[in-house]
């Protein structure tokens, strides 16, 4: 029974990383059309806890599945955060 309920619990936590991955996709396409969706201080904010999270459950847990969900937030995270600034500071040259 607590194999089941683990394979159960690594497959809704593999699920939810990339749910939470496609939940990206709208403010990425915003992004892509110029068209900012939140402030630069929430996505610094983002990616900063994103980074630390990555970097320690590739330095303290040897879970693959664990740390590529967490890689996959933070990539989209700097994502975001990346395209953001480009955003905003391409506007200013205007």
């Amino acid at each position: 029974m607590t194999g089941i309920l683990i394979q159960a619990l690594s497959f809704a936590y593999a699920s939810v990383g990339i749910i939470a991955t496609i939940g990206y996709v709208p403010t990425i396409k915003d992004l892509l059309h110029k068209k900012m969706s939140a402030n630069i201080g929430s996505y610094i904010t983002w990616t900063f806890c994103s980074s630390v999270t990555f970097l320690y459950c590739i330095t303290m847990f040897s879970d693959l599945l664990l740390n590529i969900v967490n890689g996959m937030n933070f990539a989209c995270c700097a994502s975001v955060l990346g395209l953001a600034l480009f955003v905003k500071y391409s506007k200013r040259g205007r």
